[in-house]
């Protein structure tokens, strides 16, 4: 009798395909630190597919203190944080990252992605809700699949269908809407002012998964929330260290009550390895370094602000981005797939989103500004842009003939 999971597997052939067609885009291996420069396959290129949005992940001191956590604590904690897998400079951040986002208590978990599935699975039951916007990240539509409540979407950044959607669900459940800060393909943010007030209207509590807000904006960096002067308006902020703050980990910050609960019913947390030393250390000194350097943040809006009046003089479709993500909207799987390959050929690393990631309609190059680019490399990586679009453009205007 045939296997039926080699039946599946074998079925796929889409990888394939692009790897015969040489455009395809994912699993690049580069050879060099995540800097605005990198090297691949030998041969320099201009990094804007990083979401390293401070430029630390290079920093001397985050890779000093990195090393000094290697030599006192080793290189992992061979546990849980629920058994022994808790170090003294895991509570020393927890206590830092709360003050940083102004909340009472945080908890940090090894991944952003276990994060929002231990959340999501734990706070709510059956006779409960989950609303999330339809752009939210994987992890947080991952996170409702676990839970045992009911998950609702609205329409991308739609007040008007969230309240609508809200207004119809029992008075007494726990409803808790899960929206993404910075949203991480489209670069808008999210309409926070109106969202505290609609939950207010109906009893609702509010998760911000600022991924890709901190470091970015509010205070110091201190995310969605500080940046409307929300912070007591919204339950609990979680991130994640994989971006601005340079290292690998995610956390989530709130009352004391809520995470107190959470370190005692999270699964994600209590039956996953603790976050190694080297990377608690790395987020800690990245976390200083934030907050002494605000000049960073400065930079990195200026070179934002520089790179979407580039892209838009060159005639790019960029959307209604408010941040360092800026997409480009190519609106066609194989011209997004062409244009990644002409980039990378001359020197450009860019990130291709496609369907089914987005409808066939909306594909994208996400191109992604860091505090430490210069004028000058923004400014070849536009040139370079719109030589390989017009190169694809050509390519195709052939093939059709």
């Amino acid at each position: 009798m045939r296997n039926k999971l080699l039946e599946k597997v074998d079925a796929y052939t889409a990888a394939d395909e692009a790897r015969a067609l040489g455009i395809y885009p994912y699993f690049r291996p580069i050879s060099s630190a995540q800097d605005t420069e990198v090297i691949i396959d030998g041969k320099r290129a201009l990094m804007f597919g990083s979401n390293s949005y401070l430029g630390l992940t290079n920093h001397p001191k985050i890779k000093e203190a990195a090393q000094r956590a290697i030599n006192k604590y080793g290189t992992g904690c061979a546990g849980s944080r629920f058994l022994n897998g808790t170090l003294d400079i895991h509570l020393e951040l927890e206590e830092k990252l709360a003050r940083f986002v102004g909340k009472e208590s945080a908890l940090v978990f090894s991944t952003g992605f276990q994060v929002n599935l231990g959340v999501l699975s734990t706070l709510t039951g059956r006779n409960d809700y989950l609303i999330l916007d339809e752009y939210d990240h994987a992890s947080i539509i991952d996170g409702a699949r676990l839970s045992f409540s009911k998950t609702i979407k609205y329409k991308h950044n739609n007040m008007l269908d969230l309240e609508q959607k809200l207004s119809k669900l029992p008075q007494d459940s726990i409803k808790i809407i899960a929206v993404d800060g910075v949203f991480s393909m489209e670069g808008d943010v999210a309409k926070l002012p109106e969202i505290v007030a609609i939950a207010e209207r109906y009893g609702a509590s509010i998760m911000v998964d600022d991924a890709h807000g901190l470091g970015v904006i509010g205070k110091n960096g201190a995310g969605t929330a500080s940046h409307f002067g929300l912070t007591d308006g919204v339950d609990m902020i979680m991130g994640t260290f994989s971006k601005s703050l340079a290292s690998l980990g995610g956390f989530v910050a709130g009352s004391h009550s809520i995470i107190d609960y959470l370190k005692h019913h999270a699964r994600s947390l209590i039956f996953s390895a603790s976050m190694s030393p080297a990377s608690v250390a790395s987020t800690i000194a990245a976390l200083e370094i934030i907050q002494s350097e605000p000049e960073r943040i400065q930079q990195l809006w200026g070179n934002t602000h520089y790179a979407m009046n580039q892209l838009r003089n060159a005639g790019f479709d960029i959307g209604n981005t408010e941040t360092p993500i800026i997409p480009i909207y190519i609106r066609n799987n194989e011209q997004t797939f062409l244009l990644t390959k002409h980039l990378q050929s001359s020197g450009v690393f860019v990130n291709p989103v496609v369907s089914p990631a987005v409808p066939p309609e909306a594909t994208l190059i996400r191109f992604s500004l860091m505090a430490t680019h210069t004028f000058s490399q923004i400014d070849e990586a536009v040139d370079k842009l719109s030589r390989a679009y017009k190169q694809v453009k050509k390519h195709l205007a052939a093939a059709q003939l």
